[in-house]
């Protein structure tokens, strides 16, 4: 009878260490947020009163993770349960309630607060692309976990800018249309149109587990193609210099047929196809979404006249939405204007992205001479981000941006994806609407170091893509000898390593003589 006690207890101890592992990444916490519940399990030996005693919890308006009642800071993020990133962005302390406030000091003065005017019009350079209606998309149904795509995206984004005067202030807004339906069905089957527009009719209603609608989502997702599109035209037209589309539902895991991960209508490909028919013959889209976009990989993937650059994290396929492999370059005569930079890992930092821009993105890109340039820009490979797990900071983000704005003669269009952090989505878009303004135009860093599998990838990517790009080649050549010096360097430390455990030199004498050449394998026992 002990025995089997024994055993039962060992096989609940093994199903609770499976349930809830002792180190849980952000992806782990969402993937598992039911090991935090109690309710499941049946105590009634230990309240011998059947009352139910509910547990009072919060969840971080940052993060969107749980957290006890009684705790005031978020245990993921660190942000405070009153946090006032919604109205303040985050210039709101993370550590105070949302009355106290850090203090913006040459980013907010008054001069920079002037309000939206005809006259300013005339002068502005950079357009913004924002509706609130975008705002009424949300999902209806009650869950044990908010959705990590949530209206608030938008509104910490448009409370920074508001607090550092951007905008409204030093970009002019455009004007907000539904896109029509001969535009989508440039990128968009027609079955697919018409599932999306049925859901005007549906109070909520689900694409897939986590692609969610309700009344107004597909009116938000016309609406955010519908500026997308006229961004673009914009910007390629000359009107102004480049732009922002801080839209939302996201777009770049649509594709023709389907709608997934979080998105419902494919706006960079609708924006690429605007400025093609505004004149533009070849468009560069750099994707640097942590997840791979295989809706714009696919829609374009036969397409000479649309170059498909993607960084993402890939893990050998385990990481959704499991496509955008290196090998993936293009099909049927487009060889080559697909370039997926696959990371092998998770905590991908501002190296090894400025490395793969400097010599993967701006080679090819390069080469390819783009008449337009359009970024794809989800934060959430973001330092923080609770599903992406990277540690790209507003820094990073502000020279990849600067890189890419050298391209197409400065017409550069930014499309808002992913990114579920507030603070860090809204410093992240923040530093890159600066870099849009003209205000941060940093020199290009030298002697980036990657890390081993970031240089790797890189590696990696280069060997399929000199097929088709042979400017690489040179590059490839360089790199490789990085890669053997890193080796004969990993060799040097290890045989480092083994010397230091070496005995000293008066071991060799007296009585131990014997252990000294034990330790140092000049002596085996038969």
């Amino acid at each position: 009878m002990a025995a089997n006690i024994n055993e039962d207890t060992q096989a609940d101890d093994a199903s609770k260490k499976v349930r809830l592992p002792k180190e849980l990444t952000f992806q782990d916490m969402y993937n598992n947020q039911d090991a935090f519940d109690d309710d499941d399990e049946d105590d009634s030996d230990w309240e011998p009163v059947q009352k139910h005693i509910e547990i009072l919890k919060w969840f971080c308006t940052n993060c969107t993770m749980v957290n006890l009642d009684d705790v005031f800071l978020c245990d993921i993020c660190g942000e405070h349960k009153e946090s006032g990133i919604l109205r303040h962005g985050f210039y709101a302390s993370p550590f105070s309630p949302e009355v106290e406030l850090i203090q913006v000091e040459s980013e907010a003065t008054g001069s920079e607060k002037e309000i939206w005017s005809e006259s300013s019009a005339l002068n502005c350079s950079t357009a913004v692309g924002f509706d609130e209606r975008m705002l009424l998309h949300s999902e209806v149904e009650i869950k044990s976990h908010p959705h990590p795509e949530r209206p608030d995206r938008l509104r910490a984004i448009a409370a920074s800018l508001s607090a550092a005067g951007i905008f409204p202030g030093k970009c002019c807004p455009i004007p907000a249309r539904e896109i029509t339906l001969e535009e989508l069905q440039m990128v968009h089957s027609s079955e697919h149109i018409e599932v999306v527009e049925l859901t005007r009719q549906m109070f909520s209603s689900y694409f897939t587990p986590d692609t969610y609608a309700n009344e107004h989502s597909a009116h938000a997702a016309r609406l955010a193609a519908g500026l997308c599109a006229d961004l673009a035209s914009a910007i390629f037209s000359g009107r102004v210099r480049n732009g922002f589309a801080l839209v939302r539902p996201p777009g770049h895991h649509a594709g023709v047929t389907q709608a997934m991960g979080f998105c419902l209508h494919n706006n960079a490909a609708v924006a690429a196809l605007a400025a093609q028919a505004a004149g533009a013959k070849k468009v560069l889209i750099v994707d640097w979404d942590v997840h791979h976009g295989n809706g714009t990989q696919e829609i374009f993937d036969q397409n000479k006249s649309v170059l498909y650059i993607s960084l993402h994290r890939h893990e050998g396929g385990k990481f959704y939405p499991g496509t955008g492999s290196a090998f993936e370059v293009g099909t049927k005569g487009a060889e080559g204007y697909c370039v997926n930079i696959p990371w092998s890992r998770g905590g991908v930092g501002d190296n090894d992205y400025i490395f793969a821009f400097q010599h993967v993105v701006l080679p090819i890109a390069s080469k390819f001479a783009p008449d337009f340039t359009i970024i794809s820009a989800g934060f959430d490979a973001a330092r923080g981000d609770p599903l992406g797990c990277c540690d790209v900071t507003p820094a990073g983000y502000t020279q990849m941006t600067h890189m890419l704005s050298t391209l197409s003669g400065g017409k550069l269009l930014v499309v808002l994806e992913g990114g579920y952090n507030l603070r860090s989505i809204s410093s992240s878009a923040t530093a890159v609407i600066k870099v849009l303004l003209g205000e941060s135009c940093e020199c290009e860093p030298e002697n980036i170091v990657p890390s081993k599998a970031g240089l790797l990838t890189v590696l990696e990517v280069l060997k399929i893509q000199m097929k088709y790009w042979p400017n690489l080649s040179s590059s490839f050549e360089k790199l490789q000898l990085q890669r053997a010096m890193y080796s004969v360097e990993k060799k040097h430390k290890q045989v480092k390593r083994r010397r230091v455990f070496e005995p000293p030199l008066w071991w060799r004498w007296g009585r131990k003589q014997l252990l000294f050449h034990i330790l140092t394998g000049h002596f085996h026992l038969k």
